[in-house]
């Protein structure tokens, strides 16, 4: 019988770590803040409303902008709970199919 830290493996005892291994690049050093999400618009079209504003907290499902297209006005809804860092866009921009229009911090 194996010790309960190895593994067979196609004849080869492999020996388990108690701990998981780090990477050691000056990049694991960076403060890491908030996590973000980008808002994407589905529907290429023109800004129309944009009834947040930045530091304003939205919803899950919330209206983040609206998009005119073919007469019709598109909501873009939050993909998240959280805080609008950035808006991307201004009104009466036109935006492509999977821009971006906004960034929340969750």
């Amino acid at each position: 019988m194996f010790p309960t830290n190895c593994v067979p493996l196609c004849g080869i005892k492999f020996r388990l770590k108690d701990t998981l291994p780090q990477a050691s690049c000056d990049d694991n050093k960076k403060a890491i803040g908030m996590p973000e999400i980008k808002i994407v618009t589905e529907v290429a079209g023109r800004i129309c409303a944009i009834p947040v504003e930045v530091g304003k907290s939205v919803a899950d499902g919330d209206d983040v902008a609206f998009v005119e297209a073919m007469k019709m006005e598109i909501p873009v809804p939050s993909p998240a709970t959280g805080t609008i860092a950035s808006l991307l866009v201004k009104l009466d921009d036109v935006v492509a199919e999977g821009q971006a229009i906004a960034i929340i911090a969750i």
